[in-house]
């Protein structure tokens, strides 16, 4: 029997300075509320985020990897909780899938019920890892989601990793080649975009898994700022051939000197630059419907500055998904500080 359970939001983490009530002084911590991922349909209420985490670190650590990301969920929102809002919008926090032991499977189909729930209120929802494994979790969540019946789902992973590992049990380094072999099943196409692939981390094997698999990517060299109109062209394929997007973002994709407190920090990396760039693209696309971000290592994040990046890339996702209508593809980068010039 699973030990799986679900913690409810902790009013502790969501707190911080408080300025006023108006529109013009809410953060993030004064608009939370918990989730109602029962009510079976778009709410009425202004558009929100819909956010669950994930405590486990069992895919890490059958990945081999330094554990700690089960400490992930509550430092990233406690990073989230001072950022202005600057739209109204509402956040809901469905709490923490907690997996206590080694039971990772349990656990990822308790979170795949919840992101169901969550995704067929017809709002964004937000997985804050966690490990990788994260992934499989969210996936299970979208193929049994009433909204996304039918539709064709793109994944576009930022991360260091292909995590196409062949391996006895599944692990934080398996749960791509896991959808996959789960849409090969299924007669459902697997479409999965990589950008900031690690070279020397990666092995041939690996390599040679996503070109039979037909994956897309881009390595951490070709993701720098010089390159971000062909970057971009990437992201615009993927949006024009799906309908919806699983953004999965591996917090290892950027430099260690950002981003320390992960499980296997990068000697390269991809500058936030670019990952802002692409998330912007991602959000203002109209297809955004899920998003992981994982491998935080909160105990090892040097004055958080993992966490604080992650943030703002939530705060990003969140804002420009909820507050703009679709940017049709353009293929050049344009304005990539994402400020609006109207």
């Amino acid at each position: 029997m699973t030990t799986t359970r679900i913690t409810p939001p902790n009013p502790e983490v969501w707190s911080g300075r408080t300025d006023g009530d108006t529109p013009e002084h809410l953060r993030w911590h004064q608009r939370v509320r918990p989730a109602r991922s029962d009510q079976g349909g778009a709410s009425a209420e202004a558009p929100a985020v819909e956010l669950v985490g994930f405590s486990c670190d069992e895919g890490v650590r059958r990945n081999k990897g330094r554990v700690g990301a089960s400490e992930g969920p509550g430092a990233l929102r406690a990073a989230l909780a001072p950022l202005a809002l600057h739209a109204d919008v509402g956040i809901h926090d469905a709490g923490t899938v907690v997996v206590p032991d080694r039971d990772l499977e349990g656990g990822q189909d308790t979170l795949g019920n919840e992101v169901a729930k969550l995704l067929d209120t017809g709002n964004p929802v937000v997985v804050l890892g966690g490990g990788h494994d994260t992934a499989w979790g969210s996936y299970l969540g979208r193929i049994r989601s009433d909204r996304l019946r039918g539709q064709r789902v793109g994944v576009l992973n930022l991360d260091a990793h292909f995590d196409l590992r062949q391996a006895d049990e599944p692990s934080s380094g398996t749960p791509f080649l896991q959808m996959e072999q789960a849409d090969q099943a299924a007669g459902r196409e697997f479409d999965y975009t990589v950008l900031g692939i690690s070279e020397p981390n990666n092995t041939g094997i690996l390599f040679r898994t996503a070109e039979e698999l037909g994956v897309e990517f881009l390595t951490d060299e070709q993701c720098q700022p010089r390159h971000l109109d062909a970057v971009l062209e990437v992201v615009d394929r993927l949006v024009e051939r799906v309908d919806a997007i699983h953004l999965s973002i591996d917090l290892d994709v950027l430099p260690a000197s950002v981003a320390p407190g992960v499980s296997a920090p990068a000697g390269y990396g991809v500058p936030v630059e670019t990952i802002q760039a692409v998330c912007h693209r991602v959000a203002r696309s109209g297809k955004l419907v899920l998003v992981d971000v994982v491998e935080l290592l909160p105990r090892l994040d040097v004055d958080g500055r993992t966490a604080r990046t992650a943030a703002r890339l939530i705060t990003t996702l969140a804002h420009d998904v909820l507050s703009t209508t679709p940017t049709p593809p353009t293929g050049r980068a344009g304005n990539t500080t994402g400020e609006r010039h109207e």
